[in-house]
């Protein structure tokens, strides 16, 4: 079965995310809430997950879990996307308000590919 659009393009920004989440990942400490321990490790530790769960999502024999930790991820990261828009909003920077705000919603699309993965 081809692997459908929306679930490659899960599959590419949770590669890309992966990524910058072991590379820099200082850029997301700020946007952690409070009480989540330990933020360097636990960034860390995304970022290994969204690569292994991107690998997951394009190979066929793991897309079924792969789509449901997809899920369990994306649930998982909405509060520190809520945390930043909510942050942002106190900045005089209208970019940085624009892009943290429209990060919330497109959580929506993002879970909708990860549960069509899932369901097969």
């Amino acid at each position: 079965m081809p692997l459908p659009r929306s679930v490659k393009l899960l599959a590419l920004g949770f590669a890309a995310s992966g990524t910058i989440h072991l590379v820099k990942p200082e850029f997301y400490e700020p946007i952690m809430p409070g009480w989540v321990p330990a933020h360097r490790e636990v960034i860390l530790g995304s970022g290994v997950a969204e690569l292994v769960l991107a690998a997951g999502l394009a190979a066929p024999a793991t897309r079924r879990a792969a789509g449901w930790g997809s899920v369990a991820l994306l649930l998982g990261v909405w509060p520190a996307n809520i945390k930043m828009a909510l942050d942002a909003t106190n900045t005089k920077n209208t970019g940085l308000k624009v892009g943290s705000w429209a990060r919330v919603p497109m959580q929506l699309p993002m879970i909708r590919a990860a549960l069509r993965a899932a369901r097969g």
